[in-house]
């Protein structure tokens, strides 16, 4: 295992050698991204000072308020993509459509193309509450040389190759896969550098915490209800502990961390449940897979749908994978 001292440029270049296709281009992309973490974790940090606060009075693809910092944080992403000319195209949770982007002789030569959530968690940005950022990069699948079309962004989540999210914290991390496990980056905010400090990262195979909004309890279908009966009953490990920050990033990376369950189901008030297949979950997904977890949205493997729409939500058990497993059980 690599150092731990060993920087995020550093290991990038380290491990180029274990991409499935090794132009640089995919190295180059993950330094844009995190060159885009520093500027908007700069914003977020000085969120309290400034009038950065509150909804932009706008409202996103989605109907949510947009915060001003999703929008800021929106356009720092895109704008740091399009500047570097890495990507040939970039869908975001913000946006309505799907961003195609010319690399600057026109020819259309870039190979990847991000999705992104800018801004994950923001309505606790007021409440000094952990956000984050979460991507997900494919090779495209339309003709090199052509502008980007629907069906490159409309890929199942096992294409993914890298994904990651950059959460915004007591200390500011990266974490990130090519899909050679999953490392974590922490930002010396002294010096703007990440440093390599959670190698190898492993989802427990099971335990003690569950996350879901239980203030929903009554709208969820009735496995999700018995499966939080069990996890509230005391016997053997149990009862587990409930955990819900209602920040993505925050509540996986705690359980990632320290083995846990994290559930977002269909509900009778949201059919489909509330997370976004696309910009959400498959990163997610990806990742949870890649520390020894699993992910499903009750019945069958989230990296194996095959979306539909741009904005596509599905329902989302992912965590520790006896957990997950369990709950499957108690959904059949």
């Amino acid at each position: 295992m690599d150092k731990k001292n060993s920087t995020l440029g550093e290991f990038i270049i380290e491990n180029q050698a274990s991409f499935q296709y090794s132009s640089g281009e995919l190295s180059k992309l993950i330094n844009a991204l995190r060159l885009a973490a520093k500027v908007v974790n700069h914003e977020v940090n000085k969120a309290g000072l400034i009038d950065i606060l509150g909804a932009a009075g706008d409202t996103n693809i989605q109907g949510e308020d947009q915060q001003k910092l999703d929008v800021l944080a929106n356009e720092k992403f895109i704008q740091t993509l399009k500047n570097r000319e890495i990507v040939c195209g970039i869908a975001s949770e913000e946006e309505d459509s799907f961003i195609s982007i010319n690399s600057s002789d026109e020819r259309h030569q870039n190979k990847y193309v991000v999705l992104i959530d800018p801004l994950d968690g923001s309505s606790n940005i007021d409440v000094n509450v952990s956000v984050g950022t979460i991507f997900s990069i494919y090779r495209r699948i339309t003709p090199v040389g052509t502008p980007v079309t629907l069906e490159d962004f409309l890929q199942p989540g096992k294409n993914q190759v890298a994904a990651g999210y950059i959460i915004y914290g007591t200390s500011t991390m990266l974490v990130y896969t090519t899909g050679h496990g999953v490392n974590g980056f922490t930002l010396n905010p002294a010096i703007g550098t990440f440093y390599l400090s959670h190698p190898d990262m492993q989802f427990p195979e099971t335990g003690k915490i569950y996350s879901v909004n239980e203030g929903n309890y009554i709208h969820f279908p009735q496995g999700v209800k018995d499966y939080i009966k069990y996890c509230q009953k005391e016997e053997g490990d149990r009862p587990y502990t409930s955990r819900y920050i209602g920040s993505l990033v925050s509540d996986f990376h705690r359980n990632m961390i320290k083995g846990g369950i994290y559930m977002y189901p269909k509900s009778s008030m949201a059919s489909n449940g509330k997370l976004r297949l696309l910009y959400e979950c498959n990163p997610m997904a990806f990742l949870a897979e890649q520390a020894n977890g699993k992910a499903s949205d009750g019945h069958q493997r989230i990296l194996d749908i095959q979306p539909t729409e741009l904005h596509e939500r599905v329902p989302f058990f992912c965590g520790s994978r006896k957990m997950v497993e369990k709950a499957e059980e108690f959904m059949k």
